[in-house]
């Protein structure tokens, strides 16, 4: 027999998870389920995330990247005598 459980959650994450079910050709409903059978078969759950870097960080690390490739960057050291000193070695 089935039944229904309400739980409180953020809207935003809500919204999200939804469109990431409906893209993946799943209901969410069928996430919840899987998830506490997999809870209830191994009576442990673990959470995992990959880090993303913010749009701020992809942004300066593309600049670096082009910057790279084109021979431009020559960082804030001319020389290993200067780098070294700034990391007082």
């Amino acid at each position: 027999m089935d039944t229904t459980i309400t739980i409180k959650t953020d809207k935003a994450l809500l919204k999200q998870s939804k469109k990431l079910a409906e893209e993946l050709g799943i209901t969410l409903t069928s996430v919840v389920n899987a998830f506490l059978k997999q809870f209830v078969r191994e009576r442990k759950f673990s959470v995992s995330a990959e880090p993303m870097p913010t749009k701020e960080k992809m942004a300066l690390w593309e600049k670096i990247s082009r910057e790279m490739d084109a021979g431009d960057f020559s960082g804030p050291f001319s020389d290993t005598d200067s780098l070294y000193k700034h990391l007082k070695i």
